[in-house]
């Protein structure tokens, strides 16, 4: 039993649509009972992949609004709410209630709602005498963004920022990992399983590690609790291991060019929530959704751009033969008239070409939209040289490093500032020993084109503090961890763990090369030092060895904190096709980041510290 967690979220999502009823067998919601929808921003994001506007109408949904606009009274008709537990939220629930603006409230929350804001919708809802209004109230659990059958996202915006900013206290630090806690939960109540939990020790990965471990037990300790009602005897001897990791693990990941077409259209095209828009040849701006609807995108989204290209060419040749042999077959291209002497005959073409024509039409589809996309990221690879920084970054990850020429001949050609900069970082971080007139030199070429450095100025800072504690005696050493940790937050990492870290010869992620260690579960020196969890065993033993909690695992949860990208998911898909017999795994993060985002939040952090200096003037503050 694979795991499928956009199966079971859209599940869960239409019970709801269903005023949490049973389904009836086509797994659409009872379309008699007409209602209307009502979602937050954020709902509204997790509805987006999941349910098309289109599809609300099987489900017997007539109208759908934001909760934050005025709305008028729809009498007779039950309304469906769908929103997060905050303070505002609940208030306009009441509001709504008290005007009387629908017959009937089914109140879902995306989470758990907290004690206090439930006392405040049912004060709130007896004072305005329409308590009876409020039908039920459930939580849904289902707070995470799920984007393909085995990728989501928490939506949790600057995550990285929170977790290593040298200012934030304590108390902000648990409230981040808090919510990523709760983002997980729900991940794992929607999929029904508590999984065993791996993770290096110390930083964000062992806090959201320990605290989701505690939140498992205190949950399970419950009678009806969301893990023994699915009645999922299989899972109980064949778990999935969740393995949680840092950004820092792995920083280069999150900044380099890559020249496979997922990650180039995310990159390149800003892809959110599976939808894009590009500039259409004549026209304007055209639309496209890349989901699992569309079987080219996922046949094809791991390929190099260039076999993506040649992949469009091919589907196309074979379209027009297949036009052809339509035409040919009914009499349309070679001009005969046709004398009835082959009627049978002829018919059984026709109604073979009348049933072949939906088919060729979507064919047709699916070749201009990736038509359309690819001129437009071909356009911005012209533009920008990104086949050479994707080159160029590649041979510094593999090689340690390249000539001083290539490295200027790069920051002095062409490419956005973003793309020099992530060039710059990626050259930084590939190699242990940089000279520093190297470097000077770097910088002189980034001021040059007017490039804020903070998020160089960042790395470097980060990278000369690993190398100080790396070489300090273990006397000396206490004291600049110390001040290294009050300074920098969590984020004292293997940032610069040097480049058999980075990428193995074969190119493989160090993610996907750990992620394969776990759950093979051998004897590996790379893991045994990882923690291990299991939230069903006696606390007493948590940690311990017993060979059932090192696997080896068909199914694989892998969670990136402080921001993940399309290319990790497209490593990890891989891995576990490479695999045989093939295995399972989901990947999420905190949130999904381009290249150039994630180097706006390294950026954020070097002005947090007071480093780094644009080519222009700093404006007055």
């Amino acid at each position: 039993m694979a795991l499928n967690l956009r199966q079971k979220q859209t599940e869960c999502i239409t019970r709801m649509l269903n005023l949490n009823q049973p389904v009836n067998a086509g797994g659409t919601a009872n379309e008699e009972v007409y209602k209307i929808l009502i979602y937050d921003r954020f709902c509204q994001d997790i509805l987006s992949p999941l349910i098309h506007v289109k599809d609300l109408r099987k489900h017997g949904v007539t109208l759908y609004f934001l909760i934050d606009k005025d709305r008028k009274p729809v009498h007779d008709v039950p309304a469906v709410y769908f929103v997060q537990p905050t303070h505002s939220n609940v208030q306009r629930i009441v509001s709504d209630a008290s005007k009387s603006l629908y017959d009937s409230f089914h109140l879902n929350f995306s989470s758990s709602i907290p004690r206090p804001l439930l006392e405040d919708l049912a004060s709130g809802t007896i004072s305005s005498d329409s308590i009876q209004r409020i039908s039920k109230v459930h939580d849904q659990y289902l707070e995470f963004v799920t984007l393909e059958d085995n990728l989501f996202s928490l939506a949790n915006k600057n995550c990285y920022v929170q977790l290593n900013d040298p200012s934030a206290g304590d108390k902000e630090i648990e409230e981040i990992i808090e919510k990523v806690v709760s983002g997980l939960f729900c991940v794992l109540a929607t999929l029904s399983v508590v999984p065993i939990i791996r993770c290096p020790r110390g930083g964000p990965a062992e806090m959201v590690a320990s605290l989701l471990d505690q939140r498992l037990r205190d949950h399970l300790l419950a009678k009806n609790n969301l893990f023994s009602e699915g009645g999922n005897f299989a899972s109980s001897f064949q778990r999935p291991v969740l393995c949680l990791f840092d950004r820092n693990f792995e920083l280069p990941v999150a900044i380099q060019h890559d020249f496979r077409y997922r990650p180039l259209v995310h990159d390149v095209l800003g892809l959110r929530l599976n939808r894009l828009s590009v500039q259409g040849e004549k026209s304007g701006m055209k639309s496209f959704e890349l989901d699992r609807s569309d079987p080219f995108w996922m046949a094809n989204g791991s390929l190099e751009f260039p076999e993506v290209a040649l992949e469009i060419e091919n589907q196309l040749n074979k379209y027009k033969k297949d036009v052809e042999e339509v035409n040919r077959r009914t009499g349309g291209n070679d001009g005969a008239e046709f004398d009835g002497t082959d009627l049978i005959g002829n018919t059984k073409h026709l109604m073979n070409a009348v049933n072949s024509l939906p088919e060729l039409t979507e064919r047709k589809q699916v070749i201009d939209k990736h038509t359309n996309i690819a001129t437009a990221l071909l356009g911005e690879i012209k533009e920008r040289s990104l086949d050479t920084y994707a080159k160029k970054e590649d041979d510094l990850m593999v090689r340690g490093g390249i000539d001083r020429s290539e490295i200027l001949g790069v920051l002095k050609g062409k490419g956005t500032k973003v793309d020099k900069l992530r060039f710059a970082i990626i050259y930084l971080i590939s190699s242990e020993n940089i000279p520093q007139s190297e470097v000077e030199m770097v910088e002189a070429a980034l001021r040059e084109s007017e490039v804020d450095t903070s998020a160089f100025q960042y790395v470097k800072k980060m990278k000369s503090l690993n190398v100080s504690l790396a070489s300090a005696s273990s006397a000396s050493r206490g004291n600049i961890v110390d001040w290294a940790e009050k300074l920098y937050g969590q984020s004292i990492g293997a940032v610069t763990a040097g480049v058999k870290n980075l990428l193995a010869s074969d190119h493989q992620l160090a993610l996907s090369r750990i992620v394969e260690a776990l759950m093979e579960g051998k004897p590996n020196p790379e893991v045994d030092p990882y923690l291990i969890l299991d939230p069903r065993a006696p606390k007493s033993s948590a940690g311990s060895s017993s060979s059932h909690l090192k696997g080896p695992f068909r199914e694989a949860i892998v969670f990136m904190i402080g921001g993940g990208n399309y290319v990790e998911y497209g490593s990890l898909q891989d891995l576990a096709h490479r695999q045989q017999p093939p295995k399972h795994i989901i990947y999420g993060t905190t949130e999904i980041l381009t290249g150039g985002e994630f180097v706006e939040q390294l950026a954020l952090l070097g002005k947090k510290m007071g480093l780094g200096s644009s080519g222009v003037a700093a404006p007055a503050q």
